[in-house]
């Protein structure tokens, strides 16, 4: 990859793994980075949606005991079968959507514009809801109900809208449905492995003819910084919601989109 250099790719694989489980849409953050560093043509995009992967394997080593346990368990376990059931459900509205309006978000809806649009609205959201007064019922991933599952689900689709951020989307909606907000944040992460998963596999696939293994390194050196990032953001997350709330967050994404329109017009 002629466009893109080492340097770039360490400093987009860091951006994707600080930003794709916060709240404040890594896809925003990386439009920005992409036009800033020149590497916004389709080879660098297929980059940027190949160190996706790398943010997913570390959620996967963060969360390896539950997954094992959960894997493991399935033939004896009902609560292991439950909770791989509700993940499956919450999974499924997002899939059938995507898979429905995939052609449109991406020739139609991945502008700054929207994304910028979608950046003040998710901040403003994410401020009233946590201007609520809220009486947490679920204080457990293993405690959902299967309607919770689904209900979150459907949150999820909103971030099919570019610069919604599907953690956002996800967590804040969580915490609508009556989950504390740690407990949001755990079932975000586990939701993002298939969501995830299926949407790079199905990105990959579509953008297969413009790559090549001459990209390998550049594509490997942002897997690997990704990864990294991403677990130190997850296991910092964590910590961070058992003691504050997403308001800075919230205000952080107004600021952040007020300036992705500065940025292009």
């Amino acid at each position: 990859m002629e466009s893109l250099g080492i340097g770039q790719a360490v400093l987009l694989g860091i951006l994707e793994g600080l930003t794709e489980f916060l709240p404040v849409s890594s896809t925003g953050h990386l439009i920005i980075a992409e036009d800033a560093l020149g590497v916004n043509d389709a080879r660098g995009k297929a980059f940027a949606i190949f160190i996706q992967l790398g943010a997913i394997l570390a959620v996967c080593v963060a969360y390896r005991e539950k997954l094992f346990e959960v894997l493991f368990g399935l033939p004896t376990d009902p609560q292991a079968r439950r909770f791989a059931l509700n993940v499956v459900i919450a999974f499924l509205p997002a899939m059938v959507f995507g898979a429905l309006l995939h052609g449109f978000i991406k020739s139609r809806l991945f502008s700054p514009l929207t994304v910028a649009i979608a950046l003040v609205i998710g901040g403003v959201i994410i401020l009233w809801v946590e201007s609520k007064p809220r009486r947490a019922r679920v204080h457990d991933v293993d405690d959902l109900s299967m309607l919770d599952a689904l209900k979150v689900g459907l949150c999820q689709c909103c971030a099919l809208f570019p610069g919604v951020s599907r953690a956002g989307a996800t967590i804040i909606g969580g915490m609508l449905v009556g989950l504390s907000r740690e407990t949001a944040t755990r079932f975000s992460f586990f939701l993002a492995m298939p969501t995830m998963a299926a949407a790079v596999t199905y990105d990959l696939y579509k953008n297969a003819a413009i790559l090549s293994w001459d990209d390998a390194g550049v594509f490997a050196t942002g897997f690997v910084t990704a990864f990294i990032t991403a677990l130190a953001t997850v296991r910092a997350l964590l910590a961070y919601v058992s003691r504050h709330s997403f308001a800075p967050f919230g205000w952080y994404r107004i600021v952040f989109g007020l300036f992705v329109l500065w940025h292009f017009w």
